[in-house]
């Protein structure tokens, strides 16, 4: 089939990389020329474990191409994929649809009869039709179709969730749009992943029902990790224990800084102003909002604890400033609230982080990054690990006391406990939902 992406971020570029490893024809296009320039000469602009290997090969075999024309791209289209941003509207937390509906304008007076207009771009409850209805109003003798196809990707897996996905989820209004639609993901229906079809209204609820689900459940287990600091308790023998349970499952129960990135901050907002507009309150989800910035500044706060009460004159590590490892996202990442707290307070603050710079350079301002984590930790007065890339699982503990001013270990991450810390020669420890020991 011949598939037009509309957006190159990261929905875009990784569907229409592994859409062309389907066998389709995939055309992405993009306004930002520069950004085409760097596809067409084989460089990806975003850091996804795999997205170059499965792009090159694409390109390589003719099914993958980049573009800034639209007009030229969707002639012959089966489906034009909707993928642009929908990041938070200023003032109000709605998601903002400018993109999505310039989108549909422009789809409206260039794509030929017979094409699919299917919304990949996360949208409130609603979008899919009032795209219908954009497109129908600038060309009313068109004929189309809307569909919805929400991702789920993981950004660091996400060609990985693309090629084997828990489910696929399609919302249509006619048997005509969920042909093309089984069409397009057959590959995945011939090896037995499920297909869900929906309507319009089901397939952009599942979205954020599912991400807000996803971000209560790490917002929960930040509040049982505080508890369980004082009583006594383990939060990860603790999460362990739940999540044996088969109606809870071990994901998302890992304690931590907060959640950030692209999807759940921006969408736990979208739904709460979702549930207001409609005069039914996601009182659950707005909890949760206010909680996951509470633990943020709670992360603060043990820092302070472990520096004596003050941050002026020290130097800090900070290992790992991305949201999440294997990516280099810096979006609502924890380190943008805590690493600004520190610099703020007078500290130093050297950081190190595999993919973090090229983004991090631009929103962290007063630090110096470091290649390595015992470049970071030298002559430190505390080291932080904010993010667990795998570089930092197994590091030599003792040679960074060693090599700190004064060794002492806030593990926001929980990869080391105090036993580690303590037998490394750190003199102090925290860690999440657990004892630490020392001042």
């Amino acid at each position: 089939m011949r598939i037009v992406m509309i957006g190159t971020g990261y929905v875009g570029l990784v569907s229409g990389v592994c859409f062309a490893d389907f066998g389709h024809q995939v055309v992405c296009v993009d306004r930002d020329s520069a950004k085409i320039a760097r596809l067409d000469a084989g460089e990806v602009p975003i850091y996804e474990p795999e997205l170059d290997v499965v792009m090159a090969r694409n390109v390589d075999a003719g099914r993958l191409t980049f573009t800034t024309d639209l007009a030229g791209a969707v002639v012959g289209a089966d489906a034009v994929f909707i993928a642009v941003g929908t990041p938070t509207r200023r003032g109000d937390g709605h998601a903002d649809l400018s993109y999505v509906m310039a989108a549909a304008t422009e789809l409206a007076h260039a794509m030929p009869d017979g094409v699919v207009v299917v919304t990949k771009s996360t949208v409130p409850v609603g979008t899919n039709r009032k795209v219908q209805e954009t497109i129908a109003a600038a060309n009313p003798a068109l004929d189309f179709e809307v569909a919805s196809n929400p991702e789920f990707l993981r950004e660091g897996a996400a060609v990985k969730d693309f090629m084997h996905p828990d489910r696929v989820v399609v919302g249509v209004q006619s048997e005509r749009a969920a042909k093309v639609l089984r069409d397009i993901y057959r590959p995945l229906y011939l090896r037995d992943f499920p297909i869900v079809v929906t309507d319009l209204e089901s397939a952009e609820m599942i979205k954020y029902a599912a991400n807000a689900f996803l971000a209560t459940k790490i917002t929960f287990i930040n509040e049982i990790a505080a508890l369980c600091e004082r009583v006594g308790a383990d939060v990860k023998q603790v999460s362990r224990g739940m999540g044996m349970d088969g109606r809870i499952g071990n994901k998302f129960l890992h304690a931590g800084p907060g959640y950030g990135g692209s999807c759940f901050p921006k969408d736990t907002t979208a739904l709460a102003r979702i549930g207001q507009e409609h005069a039914s309150p996601m009182r659950i989800v707005e909890a949760v909002i206010e909680v996951n910035e509470a633990v943020k500044r709670r992360m603060t706060d043990k820092l302070l604890d472990l520096c004596g009460g003050s941050f002026a004159g020290r130097t800090v590590g900070v290992l790992g400033v991305t949201f999440k490892p294997d990516t280099d996202d810096m979006r609502a990442a924890p380190s943008l609230s805590i690493v600004p707290a520190l610099v703020g307070g007078g500290a130093r603050v050297q950081i190190c982080d595999p993919q973090g710079q090229r983004e991090g350079a631009a929103l962290l301002h007063g630090v110096s990054w470091h290649d390595d984590a015992y470049g970071a930790a030298e002559k430190a007065d505390l080291l932080v690990i904010l993010t667990e890339w795998n570089e930092f699982r197994a590091l030599d503990l003792s040679r960074i006391a060693r090599d700190m001013a004064t060794p002492r270990l806030a593990d926001l991450r929980n990869i080391y406990s105090a036993e580690d810390a303590r037998a490394a020669g750190f003199v102090a420890y925290e860690g999440v939902g657990r004892q630490g020991y020392g001042a």
